[in-house]
């Protein structure tokens, strides 16, 4: 892995937009060190913008992987941040879950107002049939 990275760099690497990446500086979740106007990103950037894309990936809000990334500056184990990440994973899926059973819910109303409407549509143009 290299020393330091440029802004192009991480974002031709990670598949976003140099905005995106100041986007993320503004937040505060990577910190740059400065080379005249020139932004240069170290490892430590490199592997949280990592982070920041998993997180992002795994549905998380970036308040949560701020959670997870601050973590790890106060407890270097990362066992605090493996409890957070646990919590946060199971949050996750049952919000993935109840989504789950809402999208299939919503999926068996569809299929009620499809097939009562087809039959609704025959219904009347076998009526027009007869009066045509």
């Amino acid at each position: 892995m290299a020393d330091t990275f440029s802004i192009a760099e991480l974002a031709r690497e990670f598949g976003v937009t140099t905005r995106t990446i100041r986007f993320y500086e503004d937040q505060g979740l990577i910190a740059p060190k400065r080379s005249g106007q020139r932004r240069v990103y170290g490892p430590r950037d490199h592997v949280r913008l990592r982070l920041i894309m998993r997180g992002k990936r795994l549905g998380f809000s970036l308040e949560e992987i701020r959670q997870m990334l601050d973590l790890y500056d106060v407890d270097p184990t990362e066992v605090a941040q493996l409890r957070l990440f646990i919590e946060k994973i199971r949050e996750r899926k049952k919000l993935l879950e109840q989504q789950q059973a809402d999208i299939a819910a919503l999926s068996r109303e569809l299929d009620g107002f499809e097939a009562r409407s087809l039959a609704l549509l025959a219904d009347k143009e076998k009526k027009r049939n007869k009066a045509g």
